[in-house]
C-alpha cells in the first residue's frame, strides 16, 4: 500500500445463518454495502467481526472470500491477533499472499497471568514485520489485558520497519494519541482511534488522522474526519453531535450486535445471529437502535430493501 491511509476503516461484521453457520453470500453483501457506505478501507476478522468464535478453517475461508470479493476496490486490513507468535507470523504471510493491504494485531494476550515481558512483545511484532512487506497496525485495546506504554509504541514505530499505524482505544485515548505522536514523530504514519468513534472529536484534536468504527454508519462518521482534517472543525463538531446518540447507544448498549441488527433490518443480511456465549439484543435495546438509525437514515438500514 503506497498511499497513507486516513479516514474511516470500519470493521466488517461476520454474518451467520440463524443456525450459526457462516453466511458466505451474506459476507459478500456486507462488503458491498460497506463499499457503498464510502469506507476508505475495510477491516476483517477483528473483535467486532467475532474473530474469537471462528475456527481456523472459517478464518481461512473468510480471509480468501473477503479479499477475492473486494478485489482491490478498497484496501483490506486483515486482523491476525493470536498469543502464539508462530501462528501470527503464518497468518501474516497468508494474508499478504492473498492481497491484504495491511495487517492489524494486538499484542500476545491470554489473560493477566500470561502477559509476556516487554522484550517478548516487541519480538512478537518484529517477527511479523520480518515476514511481510505491508504495514502493520498495532491495536492497543483493553481487551488484550496488555499495557502498551507510549515509549514502547514509539520504539516499535522507530525500530520495526512495518509498524507504522496505531489504533488507540484505551481510556483517555486522546492523551495517549497526543503523547504517541509527540514521541514518535514522523514514524507514526497512521494514528487512529476506535471504540465506535465515541471519542473521535477529542482524538482528532489530539492528532489522529482516522477512525476504525463498526460498519453501522461509516458514511456519516467519515465526514467528521474529512471536515476536521480539511480545517473545518465546526462542521466536524456539528456532525459528531448529530451522530453521537447512535454512536453512544452502539458503544454502551449494543456492542458488535448493533451493525448486524441494522443490516438485517435493512436486508443486507438475513440473520443477526451471534454465536454462543454471546446473547442477542433485547427487544427494547433493538427498538431504540433501529429508531436512532432510522432518524439518521443510515445506508445499511435501506441498502438491501
Amino acid at each position: 500500500m503506497k498511499d497513507r491511509l486516513t479516514g474511516i476503516l470500519p470493521v466488517a461484521p461476520t454474518p451467520f445463518y440463524a443456525d450459526g453457520r457462516v453466511d458466505e453470500e451474506g459476507m459478500r453483501r456486507v462488503l458491498d454495502c460497506m463499499i457503498d457506505q464510502g469506507s476508505d478501507a475495510i477491516c476483517i476478522l477483528a473483535n467486532y467481526s467475532e474473530q474469537f468464535v471462528l475456527s481456523d478453517a472459517e478464518r481461512a475461508l473468510l480471509t480468501r472470500l473477503c479479499l477475492e470479493h473486494v478485489a482491490g476496490r478498497v484496501p483490506v486490513i486483515v486482523t491476525i491477533s493470536h498469543f502464539y507468535t508462530g501462528i501470527v507470523v503464518a497468518r501474516a504471510r497468508e494474508a499478504q499472499a492473498m492481497g491484504a493491504a495491511m495487517l492489524m494485531m494486538m499484542p500476545p494476550y491470554h489473560g493477566v497471568g500470561l502477559v509476556p515481558p516487554e522484550a517478548r512483545i516487541v519480538e512478537h511484532f518484529q517477527a511479523v514485520s520480518d515476514a511481510v512487506t505491508i504495514p502493520i497496525m498495532v491495536q492497543d485495546a483493553p481487551l488484550s489485558g496488555v499495557t502498551l506504554p507510549v515509549p514502547v509504541l514509539a520504539r516499535m514505530a522507530r525500530e520495526i520497519e512495518n509498524v507504522s499505524y496505531f489504533k488507540i482505544e484505551t481510556p483517555f485515548a486522546a492523551d495517549k494519541l497526543a503523547a504517541l505522536i509527540a514521541a514518535g514523530g514522523a514514524d507514526i504514519i497512521g494514528p487512529f482511534d476506535g471504540e465506535e468513534a465515541v471519542t473521535l472529536l477529542a482524538d482528532l484534536d489530539a492528532g489522529c488522522t482516522g477512525t476504525m468504527s463498526s460498519a453501522l454508519f461509516p458514511e456519516q462518521i467519515r465526514p467528521i474526519v474529512t471536515d476536521y482534517l480539511a480545517g473545518n472543525a465546526q462542521a466536524a463538531l456539528a456532525q459528531w453531535a448529530r451522530c453521537l446518540p447512535l454512536i453512544n447507544h452502539e458503544n454502551r448498549q449494543c456492542g458488535l450486535r448493533a451493525t448486524k441488527a441494522v443490516m438485517m433490518a435493512g436486508g443486507v443480511i438475513g440473520s443477526d445471529h451471534v454465536r454462543h456465549p454471546l446473547s442477542p439484543l433485547s427487544d427494547r435495546t433493538r427498538a431504540r437502535l433501529l429508531q436512532l438509525a432510522g432518524d439518521l437514515d443510515v445506508i445499511a438500514l435501506r441498502w438491501g430493501n
